[in-house]
């Protein structure tokens, strides 16, 4: 397996805060500095994609407060997403990254080399990123994500809008959307419903540098 996709379905939507990931930096309105990937090339390619499932915000990110994006795979529904060709030691590194491991470390090395056996889902461990889901194939490439194991011992969280406005802008990247179609498609996550107004939310895609 020499390439995958990475699909991101939060505050990497954008390419710009993936970049974090990928060549190291810390995003705008974030509290933390990546390393990197040991290979911080950009992906060869990147698409829009929806996925089968639902978005859930919950747990307490120490990077941007509040909660945190995961995707439930059992939910019913569409996720919007985004799809990355980077190479299994690029995904490797990314998963360690989101649990603040090594990236090339054992945990960036192993999941790299589970990677051709998982045809569903795999847990690596009770973390908020440490399972992985194949989500199919994408021009005959297989697609991989990461996110919590099990979804519904989380309490949904709201998230912060800093957090919120990279989403949102990743979603206008990746899909075009407008801004009430990005407002209602938050809005009806878990965690921010009850939090914010799809009003509210319509003023993400203002004061963009805020990001």
């Amino acid at each position: 397996m020499q390439q995958v996709w990475y699909v991101a379905y939060g505050s990497n939507l954008a390419l710009d805060r993936f970049r974090c990931y990928l060549a190291g930096g810390r995003p705008a309105g974030g509290a933390r500095v990546y390393p990197g990937c040991r290979d911080p090339r950009d992906p060869e390619r990147i698409v829009g994609v929806e996925i089968p499932g639902g978005l859930v915000f919950a747990g307490a990110s120490t990077v941007w407060g509040g909660g945190s994006a995961f995707y439930n795979p059992a939910a019913p529904g569409r996720v919007a997403a985004r799809a990355y060709l980077v190479t299994p030691d690029q995904l490797g590194d990314v998963a360690a990254q989101e649990m603040r491991r090594e990236p090339g470390g054992e945990f960036a090395r192993d999941l790299a080399a589970l990677l051709p056996e998982v045809d569903a889902v795999h847990a690596m461990g009770p973390g908020r990123y440490e399972t992985v889901a194949r989500l199919g194939e994408q021009d005959g490439v297989p697609m991989f994500t990461v996110t919590h194991g099990t979804i519904a011992d989380l309490e949904p969280r709201a998230p912060t809008l800093p957090y919120l406005r990279w989403i949102a802008a990743g979603l206008t990247e990746a899909h075009g959307w407008t801004a009430h179609r990005v407002a209602e498609y938050l809005h009806s996550a878990p965690g921010v419903s009850d939090a914010w107004t799809v009003d509210e939310l319509l003023t993400l895609d203002r004061d963009a540098g805020g990001r």
